[in-house]
C-alpha cells in the first residue's frame, strides 16, 4: 500500500504534499487534548499493523487499520496516521520521504471520510449495531485506499495500469478482515469506553 520513491511523476507527489499539509492542519485543529491518548494508540496500532507484509505476485499486502482511526478520531487522523508513515519511512525504508505527502493523503484521507460518513451512526442503538457499521466503514476505509493508490499510480503514467488493478484486486481479502477488526474493536469500545463516541452526533473532532 506504500507507494515507493521515484514511484510517481513530479505534479502527483507535489499534489500530494499540498493536500497532506493540508489535511494535517485540518486534523490538529480537530485534536483536543483528551483525544490525543486515543491517536497516540492508533497511530502506535497503524505503525505495527502494516509492518508485517505478505506477498502476493509482485506486490504484497498488510493490515493498515486506517478505517479504525478515523472512526475513533476523525479528521485527527491525518496527523496520526501521518506520524506513523513518517516513523516507517525513516526507520524502515517503508514509502519513502518524497512520496510522504501522497501515501498520507492515500491512507488518512479515505480514514477521514469513513469517519465522517459512519461514525455519527457509532453511537446509535447497540453496540453490536456500532460493531456492524464500524465493520463497513474499516472495510470501506481499505477499499477507498486502494482506489486512491491505484489513481496515483494511473496519474503517473500508463505503465502503471497493471500494477493499478493488482492493487485493488490484492487487497480485497485485506477489507474483509479490516471489516471484521474495525468492528470488533467499535464493539469493545462501545462497551468499555462509549465516551470515545460521545460526540459523534455533533462535531466529528
Amino acid at each position: 500500500m506504500h507507494i515507493v520513491d521515484g514511484a510517481l511523476s513530479n505534479p502527483v507527489v507535489i499534489g500530494g504534499a499540498v493536500a497532506a499539509a493540508g489535511g494535517i492542519a485540518m486534523g490538529l485543529r480537530n485534536l483536543p487534548l483528551e483525544r490525543i491518548p486515543a491517536a497516540g494508540v492508533l497511530s502506535a496500532s497503524f505503525f505495527v499493523a502494516s509492518l508485517i507484509h505478505v506477498p502476493i505476485g509482485p506486490s504484497s499486502v498488510h493490515l493498515i487499520l486506517n478505517g479504525l482511526a478515523g472512526l475513533v478520531l476523525g479528521w485527527a487522523a491525518f496527523p496520526a496516521l501521518f506520524v506513523g508513515l513518517l516513523l516507517q519511512a525513516v526507520f524502515f525504508g517503508f514509502g519513502g520521504l518524497t512520496v510522504l505527502g501522497v501515501n498520507a493523503v492515500n491512507i488518512a484521507l479515505p480514514a477521514v471520510l469513513a469517519g465522517l460518513a459512519i461514525r455519527p451512526l457509532l453511537a446509535r442503538g447497540s453496540p453490536l449495531q456500532g460493531a456492524i457499521w464500524g465493520g463497513i466503514g474499516g472495510g470501506a476505509a481499505i477499499a477507498l485506499t486502494t482506489l486512491a493508490v491505484a489513481v496515483s499510480l494511473m496519474l503517473s503514467g500508463d505503465e502503471f495500469l497493471l500494477a493499478a488493478k493488482l492493487v485493488f484486486v490484492s487487497h480485497i481479502p485485506v477489507m474483509v478482515i479490516e471489516a471484521l477488526l474495525s468492528g470488533a474493536a467499535i464493539f469493545l469500545a462501545r462497551r468499555v469506553k462509549p465516551e470515545l463516541f460521545a460526540d459523534a452526533k455533533g462535531s466529528l473532532a
